[in-house]
């Protein structure tokens, strides 16, 4: 079997998904509370980083520590930019 396999299969598997209440449902069976809480702040950090903010309104506004916004700032490259482009498309 493909070592890359499993992932890909969940990827698959996520892009089967049709609209939020089905993705909600589908993260709620894969992953922790906590889990898609830390996903979801990385998130709002990096949108919030590619935003231009600055590190002291990130923290307040998300609570996410200086070492998490570090992380998340050396890992935005093409696929959080390519969200953040997409989401603003579809809001226009």
């Amino acid at each position: 079997m493909d070592k890359n396999f499993p992932l890909d299969r969940l990827f698959e598997a996520i892009l089967t998904l049709k609209t939020k209440d089905e993705c909600a449902q589908f993260f709620a069976d894969a992953c922790t509370p906590k889990e898609l809480q830390a996903i979801a702040q990385r998130f709002t950090v990096a949108e919030m980083l590619y935003g231009k903010q600055v590190y002291s309104d990130i923290i307040e506004q998300t609570g996410a520590s200086t070492a998490t916004i570090s992380r998340v700032s050396r890992s935005i490259k093409d696929g959080y930019k390519m969200a953040f482009e997409r989401l603003k498309q579809s809001n226009e």
